[in-house]
């Protein structure tokens, strides 16, 4: 394999024991790099440690403040945050949506936040720090049985995007070139497009962050 600008980087998942986040831990562990994947459920995250040799985990709540501050605390300083705590409830229109169903999908959007100001510190003094998120085509079409969904995805890009902003402020202000990129993906589905994820991911350390910061990146198969 080409030699990666991710080789020897310490990239954080958040939410990585799905299908996608295992598809991220594998690419980016065939380039050298250093993969912790972070989730709540011990058991997953131990079926992770056995699926993928190489892998380092850690058990945090990503909605409580205080255990991703402790989670930074373990592991940084790190190059890397990719945010793939996600979920879907939906359908039935207005009607069926409740706030139970929006609570749920607001977690997600909770947990970004955490997580980027935590690690917000790690990523400016990176040499090539990224944060990406996973987002969804709906919002820029949102349906009304989608209603919370789109809504919580469309906070979350406004919060990447500002992250973006930060990142392109702190460099300006302390007069360095910009190293720090924050990046939205966004997809129909994640089913079938686990690997292009994984591959627009890598990527990531072999483009230049001015190239990529404040970019929204859409993953599709013409």
């Amino acid at each position: 394999m080409p030699e990666s600008g991710v080789a020897s980087r310490t990239v954080i998942l958040a939410g990585g024991t799905s299908e996608a986040g295992r598809a991220v831990a594998r690419a980016l562990l065939r380039c050298d790099a250093r993969v912790i994947v972070v989730g709540r459920d011990q058991a997953r995250l131990d079926q992770v440690a056995d699926e993928i040799p190489g892998v380092a985990t850690e058990a945090c709540d990503l909605t409580d403040e205080a255990a991703v501050l402790a989670l930074a605390q373990r592991v940084g300083p790190v190059d890397g945050v990719i945010h793939l705590v996600g979920g879907w409830r939906g359908g039935g229109g207005l009607d069926g949506q409740n706030e139970a169903d929006y609570r749920f999908l607001e977690a997600g959007f909770t947990s970004l936040r955490h997580v980027s100001r935590a690690f917000d510190g790690d990523l400016r003094a990176s040499t090539a720090g990224r944060m990406a998120i996973v987002s969804s085509t709906a919002t820029s079409r949102p349906l009304a049985g989608g209603a919370n969904y789109a809504a919580v995805k469309a906070a979350s890009e406004a919060w990447a995007r500002a992250v973006a902003q930060g990142f392109a402020k702190a460099a300006r202000d302390g007069h360095t070139p910009l190293a720090a990129a924050s990046v939205v993906f966004r997809v129909t589905s994640l089913a079938g497009f686990e690997q292009d994820l994984a591959d627009a991911i890598v990527e990531l350390w072999n483009a230049p962050a001015t190239d990529i910061n404040d970019t929204v990146v859409a993953l599709e198969r013409n």
